[in-house]
């Protein structure tokens, strides 16, 4: 299998990245070929591992790159040998079967929705991630900031798209799946919680997922109540950012442990785009080598589950 990352993504690329991959290779199958798409000569400049020597490292050259403050349409259009823009038409003509990127969040976005395309039946797709729980099991919260605005249909589906994706990749038989709100009784919450309380429990009752009904805030990281959390981009990112602060306050503080740990962004690597064509994992802006090598790890695992085709089946029978 190939898979493929943007050597020039990230605030700190293509140094990060470079170490990045070279970090990722011992923990990849020795069937995995990682795709660097990237300058062939900016990428050996930071090479003092050999890394573009070995054998499951594959360098496509590209003389371009997608700059944050670029406008990521017209970037994703007009600079068509950027890494990204070179990566998204190597995914999409199969020679790759996962794409990754810490670099412009907006440009994965066009490439993710333009290019590799949402799955049919499909409403919004999302982008999800993992925390490591109190029981050191992972629980995925979804949607984290890709569609501030929901309705109750669009939530329904996270249901569908969460509970796939923890079974698939995160290897979690039945996971429990939940709605975030402020109370544990099915008339609590606002509007778009009341509305769609009602149907998510019809889709637990159909058998489409477990759904174990209302999750507050304050268990989310214990595991006792659900696998997949449910919300909205725009609460989802209040509170994914909310974790990504509360763990800098106590890194800062010298404080660490398993579950603390857990909440570092770092060690999850990356955010998966959810309900789209092929596996596409998006990075922090600011990710270091840790966070590559994971990002990159993960990306070889979301590919290696037949998580697509079961989204695919999920809608369109």
């Amino acid at each position: 299998m190939r898979i493929g990352l943007d050597a020039m993504g990230g605030d700190f690329a293509p140094r990060v990245t470079v170490e990045g991959a070279h970090a990722a290779l011992t923990h990849l199958s020795a069937e995995t070929t990682l795709v660097l798409f990237g300058d062939r000569a900016a990428l050996a400049a930071e090479d003092t591992y050999g890394l573009l020597d070995d054998p499951r490292i594959d360098v496509v050259h590209t003389s371009e790159v997608i700059a944050m403050g670029d406008h990521p349409v017209k970037a994703f259009a007009q600079k068509s040998d950027s890494s990204i823009a070179v990566g998204f038409r190597h995914l999409c003509e199969g020679d790759i079967a996962g794409f990754a990127s810490a670099g412009s969040t907006g440009a994965m976005m066009v490439g993710s929705m333009q290019a590799v395309g949402q799955i049919e039946g499909v409403i919004r797709p999302a982008i999800a991630t993992a925390f490591r729980t109190a029981m050191g099991t992972d629980v995925l919260l979804l949607d984290v900031g890709l569609n501030a605005d929901c309705k109750p249909e669009v939530l329904t589906q996270y249901g569908t798209i969460g509970s796939i994706y923890a079974r698939e990749t995160l290897g979690i038989p039945n996971p429990r799946v939940a709605l975030l709100n402020i109370g544990e009784e099915p008339e609590k919450g606002n509007l778009l919680t009341k509305a769609t309380y009602p149907m998510m429990a019809e889709r637990g009752a159909a058998g489409d997922y477990n759904f174990v009904g209302n999750v507050e805030g304050k268990h989310l990281l214990t595991g006792e109540v659900a696998d997949v959390v449910v919300c909205d981009g725009f609460s989802g990112n209040t509170l994914l950012k909310t974790i990504e602060g509360f763990y800098r306050i106590l890194h800062r503080k010298g404080q660490s442990s398993p579950i603390i740990e857990g909440l570092n962004y770092e060690n999850v690597g990356g955010t998966p785009v959810l309900g789209i064509n092929s596996t596409v994992i998006i990075g922090h802006g600011c990710s270091s080598a840790l966070a590559i090598a994971n990002m990159i790890r993960l990306t070889e695992r979301a590919a290696r589950t037949d998580m697509v085709s079961q989204f695919k089946r999920a809608f369109n029978g």
